[in-house]
């Protein structure tokens, strides 16, 4: 393979200026409106990635709906999709793929305005993987998730077409179990909630 050809298909780019949290969403704001690309605040650096294809939205969808279908069902809390960001305690800003806080974690706050970042810690926070991003979900993500006690981590891989599943023990995710296309997945998060894994691959 020719020396660079491996960078060409890394699309995401990170400032080599530092910002905290206030700086970082005055940053966001001064954006045109015909700016599409989706940006993090990570380890102090602002992460760009443009938008995803139609298959990582349609993975995106579907794990929203299913997760949605029975939080709303059983009236367990909110669940938000890829436009909601996060201002997590550790400085880092991030904007999960689908997200889940319980109606207990909602209740405590701190409570923000509509167009404010939220500055709860999700019980649930879904990475759908692709190319672009992959190396940052499994690694650098996964560390900020982990240290700001997000109790469960999905990372979908529509490529393999599987699930892993990290759970928060002891502050630490361990290696995850790992649910593949003929299985059902199941949330120690949400009791009860089992989506065989098919339904978020067309």
């Amino acid at each position: 393979m020719p020396a660079g050809t491996a960078r060409t298909l890394e699309t995401t780019f990170i400032s080599t200026d530092r910002f905290d949290q206030r700086t970082f969403k005055r940053w966001v704001e001064t954006r045109p409106a015909t700016d599409i690309n989706h940006y993090e605040l990570a380890d102090g650096r602002i992460v760009m990635t443009p938008p995803a294809g139609w298959g990582h939205g349609e993975v995106g969808s579907r794990a929203n709906r299913n997760i949605s279908d029975f939080v709303d069902k059983h009236k367990l809390g909110k669940v938000f999709d890829s436009s909601t960001g996060y201002d997590l305690p550790t400085g880092d800003t991030l904007e999960p793929d689908v997200s889940f806080i319980s109606s207990e974690r909602w209740a405590k706050g701190p409570h923000v305005g509509r167009r404010q970042f939220l500055r709860i810690v999700p019980n649930i926070v879904v990475e759908i993987l692709s190319a672009s991003t992959e190396h940052r979900d499994r690694g650098e993500k996964k560390k900020i998730y982990e240290a700001n006690g997000v109790d469960e981590l999905w990372l979908v891989d529509p490529t393999r077409r599987e699930v892993t599943i990290f759970q928060l023990v002891g502050g630490r995710y361990g290696q995850g179990r790992r649910y593949g296309i003929r299985q059902t997945l199941r949330s120690r998060s949400l009791p009860g909630l089992h989506i065989p894994v098919r339904f978020l691959f067309s």
